[in-house]
């Protein structure tokens, strides 16, 4: 199964495309979306609407998984990573793609074990489980590989 993870935001979104076939899980691509702040929000969305669009038509993933929002004190941040959010999931319902979405303490225990960890634990797990010389910059995209892997847990458990 091919697996796409999305870490969704407004100025940066990562991605990361992995295969899992019974235990193995082999990363295929990875990187992260960036998006001008200076640029009017309603151009951000379109440039990351159409960049997953592409990333979609190339890697052609079975299933789609994005990290659920995490609604902290600033509303204003929530509401426009809301809107990043709703892209990825228009892209990904477009291309008639199988879509799961987990918390982040989902995401932390699948990869770590322990869903308090910090983000430099997720990012060495990350390293580790899919056998890559360096974690993946930024966390973004370290962050969406842990969301893919955790799609690939969670599938197998099913």
């Amino acid at each position: 199964m091919r697996i796409i993870g999305i870490d969704p935001g407004i100025g940066r979104t990562g991605w990361g495309v992995i295969e899992a076939q019974s235990s193995k899980i082999v990363v295929q691509s990875f990187g992260c979306i960036e998006t001008n702040k200076d640029t009017k929000i309603e151009k951000r969305l379109q440039e990351l609407y159409e960049q997953i669009t592409a990333i979609l038509r190339k890697e052609k993933p079975d299933a789609f998984a994005i990290e659920e929002l995490f609604f902290n004190t600033n509303a204003k941040t929530a509401m426009v990573v809301g809107q990043a959010r709703g892209i990825s999931l228009l892209a990904a319902a477009q291309h008639r793609i199988s879509t799961a979405v987990y918390t982040p303490l989902q995401v932390k225990i699948a990869v770590t074990g322990y869903g308090r960890a910090e983000k430099k634990q997720v990012g060495q797990m990350v390293k580790i489980l899919l056998q890559l010389s360096e974690i993946p910059k930024p966390d973004d995209t370290a962050d969406a590989l842990a969301i893919a892997v955790t799609h690939a847990f969670s599938y197998k458990m099913k």
